[in-house]
């Protein structure tokens, strides 16, 4: 990200999205992640959660909850406040969304 543009970094299903503005660090070419990242492949994530899993881990979010989005659980993602914290020098974090309503097709 450029010195001084706005962004968003999209947390999962369950977590905290980010409004942030950059530093336009030059060594990541001006850069930043754009979300939390994946910790497990879709299909491992299809594997090893079921309906249950996912309706306890977006406990308090409207969303879909249903077979269809399994490989979209908060677990399958990695914690987006460490992705965060790893790159403070890249970004300035402006405002921080919490989680209320989450859209997947």
């Amino acid at each position: 990200m450029s010195h001084r543009e706005l962004g968003i970094i999209p947390g999962s299903m369950g977590a905290s999205s980010y409004i942030v503005r950059g530093r336009g660090n030059p060594a990541a070419f001006a850069s930043a992640s754009h979300g939390a990242g994946r910790r497990l492949s879709r299909t491992e994530a299809r594997r090893r959660f079921s309906v249950d899993d996912l309706r306890e881990q977006t406990a308090g979010v409207e969303c879909r909850k249903d077979q269809g989005v399994i490989h979209e659980a908060p677990a399958a993602c990695k914690d987006i406040n460490q992705v965060m914290a790893q790159q403070e020098d890249l970004l300035e974090v402006v405002a921080v969304l919490e989680q209320g309503a989450c859209v997947k097709g």
